[in-house]
């Protein structure tokens, strides 16, 4: 059953810019403009904070997936309403609109629950924003990504420039933004936009596949993962080591017994290898 998150005095058009469904402890997140092929909008951006803010800490979530209504996960930014319409209103009208959609991003990066962006669809311009946020990315081969900044006259901005430059190569990057042309999940995947391409009806089935192990995992240590992957690229090698060193230990003062549990599972029960699976953190006391 998708939901729509109700907020006391916040017009129903701007609440219905996003669904959602809980499944599982998967949370099913939807962009939902369908008519729009699900551009990103001020409403559509202050209703997803609300959203990730409501999901983040449930007990019944211990996944995200973002995906698209209809046939497009997102066409980017809402030309009219998130350029026009806000730049009409000056400076002011053009920083608030982009904290509220740069803030979204910048919180599903750093996002409590491992998340999943699911790409059914077109992917464009400011939609490479919560692509490169989310921890994986699967998308339908029959997708389309494209930076189509160039041909309307500006830069990829927004931070996707640089999402082009973490996910692929310069050559690739390059081209991509300087010619504006699409390609499709199956080249998405070999420069490594998304994990994987696969046909749009085998697309959730995998996606609830990945979810599904990812459930399995100990929360605390998928957190403290997710977040080392994304600091470390930008560190020294001595710095990563340091900042590893002091994560652990961090996460050893939140969790601490499910670090026991897996080590006692494996060399005193023999339940399991590390190699091949995960403990059974049921087992786990609390």
């Amino acid at each position: 059953m998708t939901n729509i998150l109700h907020v006391e005095g916040v017009e129903q058009t701007e609440l219905e810019t996003v669904a959602y469904a809980i499944e599982n402890g998967i949370a099913w997140v939807s962009l939902n403009r369908p008519d729009k092929r699900n551009c990103m909008s001020p409403r559509l951006n202050r209703q997803m904070m609300r959203v990730l803010d409501e999901l983040e800490f449930r007990d019944d979530v211990g996944v995200l997936v973002l995906t698209g209504e209809g046939t497009a996960w997102t066409a980017g930014m809402d030309l009219k309403e998130y350029f026009r319409e806000t730049e009409a209103q000056g400076l002011k009208g053009t920083r608030g609109a982009q904290r509220e959609s740069y803030g979204w991003w910048r919180r599903l990066r750093w996002y409590q629950k491992p998340t999943i962006a699911m790409i059914n669809g077109w992917c464009f311009g400011g939609g490479y924003g919560p692509l490169f946020a989310c921890d994986l990315a699967f998308a339908a081969e029959e997708a389309q990504f494209g930076l189509s900044e160039i041909n309307w006259g500006i830069l990829p901005g927004g931070g996707a420039a640089k999402v082009a430059t973490e996910l692929t190569s310069f050559r690739n990057a390059m081209y991509h933004s300087l010619m504006g042309e699409n390609v499709d999940g199956r080249k998405a995947a070999e420069w490594g936009f998304v994990n994987e391409a696969l046909p749009l009806d085998q697309l959730k089935g995998r996606v609830t596949q990945v979810a599904n192990v990812l459930l399995t995992k100990n929360p605390v240590a998928l957190k403290a993962t997710k977040d080392a992957i994304r600091r470390v690229r930008e560190m020294t090698y001595d710095n990563a080591e340091d900042y590893l060193i002091r994560a652990q230990e961090s996460a050893n003062s939140f969790d601490n017994e499910g670090r026991k549990e897996g080590i006692k599972q494996f060399i005193d029960d023999k339940t399991y290898k590390p190699g091949l699976g995960a403990y059974d953190k049921s087992k786990q006391s609390a």
